[in-house]
């Protein structure tokens, strides 16, 4: 929940600007609060940055007051749409079923979901990362189809490292995402293909060894993403890593 006018103008500016020199190599995209679609639609426009939302509704239409329908974000020329992430499971109780749920909206909408997954620091220091891992992306994979599931993204968000500038080390990330890799696997061969990324305190210092990694396919970036240079660097990062 960042972001003013004048200081949305500036920033988006600049990543269009910066990403253009990436000539498409890699994926670049930013997930907005939704007041300020309209004006990253008109400055984004015509650029290689696509945009989305950070979380959409479960519900198409109707007496959901406060909600925003994926259909909403595709008006405004979104791509991508949050779902799952660990401060909507904690401070407003979503359940893993929620989380399938609405990335089924997403896609029904023409969204691509990013769904996120991760575990707490207590749920890693008693050795359940696995079972914790495994139980919120299974409810996901079980509300679609082989098909529906090869068009989403995972990110993997270790919440002990999110905004604490704490990163899980490359080693640890990639167990996981190898995990990851494994049980998407076993949903379709297509279905393994898709872009897992990591989300948990990425900045342009640790974004090379963590891009190195087999399994770990780009990011999902938090507080790096408000500042223009270290947003820039890590993209730079995944399009020398990565390619």
């Amino acid at each position: 929940m960042h972001g003013r006018i004048n200081e949305n103008a500036a920033l988006l500016t600049e990543v269009a600007t910066g990403a253009s020199a990436l000539q498409k190599s890699v994926n670049v995209g930013v997930c907005v609060p939704y007041p300020y679609l309209g004006q990253t639609q008109a400055l984004l426009s015509g650029s290689v940055v696509r945009w989305g939302v950070q979380d959409v509704s479960a519900h198409a239409q109707g007496a959901f007051t406060g909600e925003v329908a994926a259909e909403m974000a595709t008006d405004f020329g979104a791509s991508y749409a949050i779902v799952g992430h660990s401060e909507r499971r904690a401070y407003h109780h979503e359940t893993p079923e929620l989380v399938g749920a609405k990335a089924r909206r997403a896609l029904d909408a023409g969204l691509t979901p990013i769904v996120c997954v991760g575990e707490t620091l207590e749920e890693r220091e008693c050795g359940a990362t696995e079972q914790v891992i495994a139980g919120q992306i299974e409810a996901v994979l079980l509300m679609l189809s082989e098909d529906q599931a090869a068009r989403i993204v995972i990110a993997y968000e270790p919440v002990w490292a999110i905004g604490t500038g704490k990163s899980a080390t490359a080693g640890q990330a990639q167990g996981v995402h190898a995990f990851l890799r494994s049980k998407l696997a076993q949903k379709g061969a297509a279905v393994a293909d898709v872009p897992v990324l990591y989300g948990g305190s990425v900045k342009p210092e640790n974004a090379d060894e963590l891009f190195e990694q087999q399994d770990i396919d780009g990011g999902l970036i938090g507080g790096a993403s408000l500042k223009s240079k270290d947003f820039l660097a890590i993209c730079q990062a995944a399009r020398t890593v990565l390619q």
